[in-house]
């Protein structure tokens, strides 16, 4: 009657039996061990994010980057072609690319701008579907000829190209790159620290990809600042670059993604924002 009855070591103190103390033990003392190390990553990552700062010669401003002006030229050469091939390559009208040249220098050479370091070079891209200006660190500036026909005047051309400068200047390509890695490096730490639960890196990158659309948003409204002030240096209407929102928003199809869901901010914020700065640069 008690022959199948389990042995006393086999089920309490074997070695075989992962529901054992020797078991449980083993278990506790794995999970400890990276915990620690996901806590020594955390500690590193967070070190070298709030550490590595440097000055900004125009703005005055301590930014946390990893790489030197030198370096982000280099890579915004490096980059360009790539970026041009996305968009169908360079256009091959010629007048128009003086064009954008001529404005893009005036705005330059007209502010604060020329005294950043950085060799500005704009572009104008084949793509006529996508709406859209970018630029590179380093000072590499491009716009699409979709955003280009749709705009109404060289105001408004100004408007655009001086918010891409204004992401050079501010160095935002460099505090993106350093801020997305610190992130990654984050969930990284939590990954290895939970013991590889997927729940809980599922929701430290998702608080991640919220955390850098924040970032984007707030380098956009500061750019939008530095596209003004480059309009009034340069002695362009800074109140056409309300229209630019408008044509933005007409290309969007009207979409209605929510702002804290999105890398922009929305058309609406935008104008009322750069409404308030024309208000204040009249002062």
């Amino acid at each position: 009657m008690y022959r199948n009855r389990p042995q006393q070591g086999r089920y309490y103190g074997g070695t075989g039996d992962p529901y054992s103390r020797q078991g449980r033990g083993m278990g506790t003392g794995r999970f400890k061990l990276m915990l620690i190390i996901g806590l020594a990553m955390f500690a590193f990552q967070a070190f070298k994010y709030f550490t590595n700062t440097q000055l900004n010669p125009v703005t005055g401003e301590n930014q946390r980057v990893q790489w030197s002006p030198e370096e982000e030229v280099q890579l915004g050469l490096q980059s360009k072609p790539q970026m041009a091939q996305q968009h169908g390559g360079f256009h091959p009208d010629q007048r128009a690319q003086d064009y954008l040249d001529k404005v893009g220098q005036r705005l330059v050479q007209s502010s604060i701008a020329a005294k950043s370091g950085y060799p500005y070079d704009f572009h104008l891209l084949v793509d006529d579907r996508t709406v859209n200006a970018f630029a590179l660190p380093g000072g590499q500036c491009f716009i699409t000829a979709a955003l280009f026909n749709k705009l109404e005047n060289e105001d408004q051309l100004a408007g655009v190209i001086g918010h891409e400068i204004g992401h050079v200047i501010e160095r935002h390509g460099a505090e993106r790159m350093a801020k997305s890695g610190f992130i990654q490096g984050i969930i990284q730490s939590v990954m290895i620290g939970s013991g590889g639960d997927h729940s809980i890196a599922q929701i430290a990158n998702v608080v991640g990809n919220y955390a850098n659309m924040k970032y984007g948003r707030d380098q956009e409204l500061e750019s939008d600042k530095w596209g003004i002030q480059l309009m009034i240096d340069a002695g362009y209407n800074p109140e056409e670059l309300i229209g630019v929102m408008d044509i933005l928003e007409e290309s969007s199809g009207g979409s209605r993604t929510p702002e804290w869901q999105s890398s922009h901010p929305s058309p609406e914020n935008r104008r009322q924002n750069i409404r308030n700065l024309i208000e204040q640069y009249k002062k």
